[in-house]
């Protein structure tokens, strides 16, 4: 499908959930379906003010917060996204995606152990959550826990084997535990994958290697 013809069909899923909007104003998802579509069509300043009327239409909408609190996020209002995902967790302490966006925040902020404090909570409650794994390895890596880095690294390709990331941060991993040529079989798969491999550590690889 070419670019316009998706275009002219997200287009006209706007104009449809805009429709709903407009015959159910007092609908929580259709103003959160619409938010979605916004922010897939790029318009984000129309996402937040749907997502907001969700949320103002029911307090308790975990999925409207967390969808919130991606757009802040992205839009580099990390406050807002930090309030937002503290907000839903309150609401649902068991929602491994609040906790997930809570650990990418603190993470972001530098606070490498509130980070990882909430990057465990996230895959206690849904283990299967592989980008949290990926950023758990370097939050360890970041702490020098070596160990539990390649621990979560492996998980992270476990879960999806053909994930260049997970195996770049797999090589980086095994690389810090002293395990080169592990390293860069990884490394290896990531570039075959399609990563765009730092060659500083390429070149601190080979070197260990050669």
């Amino acid at each position: 499908m070419s670019e316009n013809n998706k275009k002219e069909d997200l287009n006209k899923v706007i104009k449809e959930m805009e429709q709903k909007c407009a015959e159910k104003p007092e609908s929580v998802m259709a103003h959160h379906n619409l938010g979605l579509v916004y922010r897939k069509a790029g318009r984000f300043a129309e996402a937040v003010a749907e997502l907001e009327k969700a949320i103002e239409l029911d307090p308790f909408s975990v999925e409207s917060l967390i969808n919130l609190g991606a757009m802040y996020f992205d839009q580099g209002n990390i406050e807002k996204a930090l309030a937002v995902n503290e907000q839903a967790l309150n609401i649902n302490s068991a929602s491994a995606q609040a906790h997930a966006n809570l650990g990418l925040i603190w993470q972001n902020k530098g606070d490498a152990l509130r980070a990882l404090e909430y990057y465990t909570d996230a895959v206690k409650h849904d283990p299967g959550l592989v980008t949290v794994w990926i950023n758990m390895t370097s939050v360890h890596l970041m702490l020098r826990n070596d160990e539990k880095a390649l621990e979560a690294a492996q998980q992270a390709v476990k879960l999806e084997p053909d994930f260049p990331m997970a195996h770049n941060n797999l090589a980086v991993a095994f690389y810090y535990n002293g395990e080169f040529k592990a390293a860069r079989k990884h490394i290896e798969k990531a570039v075959a994958l399609g990563y765009d491999v730092d060659q500083r550590f390429l070149d601190a690889l080979n070197a260990e290697i050669s």
